[in-house]
């Protein structure tokens, strides 16, 4: 069993830091997951908003969603994000540095682009790492070519720190813009 799936049992699920945002709430993903998650890659424009290969075959995307959720790498946290007992998304939180993550999200069905949930999911992953993990900072980049990821970013208070690597986004050459809080930032969000 991996060290963040032992920290995630060992929490009280009343705790307030597990609160709900927007209807969304986090937790870790299971076997049973697999099947949804390979299931949104059916649409090849998910697949070209997500960065996902398009010509899987179905049965192998299930397997290697399977292979993924049952043995995690050690640096990644993936948590789904259900609303409702539906999951709609993940959230993830990568690295290895002391302190310090990558905060990712996917909101999953690209019938639920536009509807607040990356915001809402993004926020969750923030409260997990700052009040689940005790991290002392979150990063995150987007393709400047993907404005609504861009906005999430600023909307939960993230400040743009730099220039990263180039990449593309639906087929357009791009770069990622970078963003970092810190806890303090977190814990002094909305305080005047």
């Amino acid at each position: 069993m991996s060290h963040w799936i032992r920290q995630w049992e060992e929490l009280d699920a009343t705790e307030p830091v597990l609160a709900r945002a927007e209807g969304v709430r986090l937790r870790p993903l299971g076997p049973d997951d697999a099947p949804v998650l390979a299931a949104w890659a059916d649409d090849p424009l998910f697949c070209d908003e997500a960065g996902w290969a398009r010509d899987l075959d179905p049965g192998l995307r299930r397997e290697r969603w399977a292979a993924l959720l049952a043995a995690p790498p050690a640096d990644l946290l993936r948590l789904a994000a259900v609303v409702k007992g539906e999951v709609v998304g993940y959230i993830d939180l990568h690295g290895s540095e002391a302190g310090r993550r990558e905060l990712g999200y996917l909101v999953g069905g690209r019938e639920r682009f536009g509807k607040g949930l990356g915001t809402a999911m993004a926020r969750q992953g923030l409260d997990h790492a700052f009040g689940v993990l005790g991290l002392d900072e979150v990063w995150a980049e987007a393709a400047d070519a993907n404005p609504a990821s861009v906005r999430i970013l600023q909307r939960i208070g993230m400040t743009e720190t730099g220039r990263g690597s180039d990449t593309w986004h639906l087929d357009r050459r791009t770069f990622h813009r970078q963003f970092a809080i810190t806890r303090a930032q977190w814990e002094n969000r909305g305080v005047s």
